[in-house]
């Protein structure tokens, strides 16, 4: 494991990350249509293998072993040294290993100008509250991307916290944003430009982050020097897929909504109600 000097990271955000529950998360709820259609979307633009590829604040690795296998010569690296152990550890189990595994910042990245040809960044942009942090980290991608490289930014949607809380009920049956004052005023919070902050001591309201409006992510995406490709929705629509582990679990369900999902990825009006999205672009 390689280590790199760290930008000082917001203790809060660490803490919620340092219990664990990031190792998983895509397998529970709608989740896993998070990963299929990032997987989907990063094939459609990545340079064949053996290319280089960093992941950058890629957790426990569930993205970059994916490339590895697929012959990739992967370098993951997070703020959180738990991510970065377990993403080593399942490293040292697989016979695709990584390159390499290290604590990083995403606004401070150890590699050399120009030293990859793509950049996998599914999660920094969530937690640079300052637009400044967030402009820092997209101008470094597109320092150590090669010419014509690739990146894939993932961002939360300014709209996710309305969308997942009146969609989901509390046991009284009501929707959790009208159920409780302290949510009700977090949606407003975050319809208003956030930052996000959670003001419960309950996980499933997730930690302090910034939530994206779609042309606020292309506009940055843009400020930073780097040609924007388009933003697209991952689950779109499809978050709010009834029974969803039902309609997962059997193949042709999975691939009708699939197919759904696909279909609406580039209506305007749309992209903005799903509850992540992801920027591709690529360097001058």
């Amino acid at each position: 494991m390689r280590y790199s000097p760290l930008v000082p990271f917001d203790p809060e955000i660490e803490s919620y990350y340092a219990q664990g529950g990031e190792q998983g998360r895509l397998d529970q709820g709608y989740f896993p249509l998070e990963r299929a259609r990032t997987q989907e979307i990063v094939l459609r633009h990545l340079p064949p293998p053996p290319a280089v590829v960093l992941d950058v604040g890629g957790a426990s690795g569930v993205y970059a072993l994916w490339l590895a296998a697929r012959g990739y010569e992967v370098h993951l690296m997070d703020p959180v040294p738990l991510h970065v152990e377990q993403a080593a550890r399942a490293s040292a189990a697989s016979t695709h290993p990584l390159a390499s595994a290290s604590i990083g910042d995403a606004r401070a990245l150890a590699q050399a100008d120009g030293s990859a040809d793509a950049v996998l960044l599914l999660g920094p942009l969530y937690h640079l509250i300052d637009r400044d942090d967030r402009l820092s980290a997209l101008r470094e991608v597109h320092r150590v991307l090669r010419p014509g490289g690739v990146l894939f930014a993932a961002a939360i949607s300014r709209f996710a916290s309305l969308v997942d809380n009146l969609d989901n009920v509390t046991g009284a049956g009501l929707p959790h944003v009208l159920a409780s004052p302290a949510v009700l005023g977090m949606v407003r919070r975050d319809l208003e430009g956030g930052p996000h902050r959670n003001p419960t001591d309950e996980a499933q309201y997730f930690t302090t982050a910034f939530f994206h409006h779609p042309d606020e992510l292309a506009a940055e995406v843009r400020e930073a020097g780097l040609a924007l490709v388009e933003v697209l929705p991952l689950e779109s629509v499809g978050a709010f897929t009834g029974a969803f582990e039902r309609v997962w679990a059997d193949e042709s369900l999975r691939e009708a909504l699939l197919s759904l999902v696909r279909t609406v990825e580039r209506e305007p009006t749309l992209i903005g109600v799903s509850p992540h999205l992801l920027a591709v672009a690529r360097s001058r």
